[in-house]
């Protein structure tokens, strides 16, 4: 299981931002997750749930939105660099050894909501989804 050496390199400082303005999401986190910027490889590896902890070993909490989503298709692809199909079998293949995927929302709201209440959550919204005080946005580097 990738754990700590891949949490620590999570929110690295100093690399080039690979997502650009008009990405079709942003990535936010809860408040307490320290850093501004998340490497694409660990980015995948937390909503794979390869990563369970942030750097400061506090627990991940990803949450994933429908696979109706526009932002998830454009998630899955950029970051995961994955179609949702391969994502789907992915997690078929994990549930039946136990593992859980992350939870689901149906809203860039409901994602928002999950994050400023979950503490060591992350999530992803469209791009044009106003951003409350109760979140932070991180930027997505290589």
């Amino acid at each position: 299981m990738l754990v700590s050496a891949l949490a620590v390199a999570v929110l690295a400082v100093g690399a080039a931002p690979v997502v650009s303005a008009d990405a079709a999401f942003r990535v936010i986190v809860h408040p307490q997750v320290k850093g501004s910027q998340i490497a694409r490889a660990s980015l995948s590896s937390i909503f794979l749930k390869q990563a369970p902890k942030w750097g400061d070993g506090s627990r991940v909490l990803p949450v994933d939105q429908s696979v109706r989503s526009p932002v998830r298709k454009s998630f899955s692809s950029d970051v995961l660099q994955q179609g949702l199909v391969e994502v789907q079998v992915y997690w078929q293949r994990k549930m039946a050894n136990g593992q859980t995927p992350p939870p689901v929302k149906t809203s860039d709201e409901e994602i928002v909501s999950f994050v400023a209440s979950t503490p060591g959550a992350i999530g992803y919204v469209s791009s044009s989804m106003p951003l409350p005080d109760t979140v932070r946005e991180v930027a997505v580097v290589n």
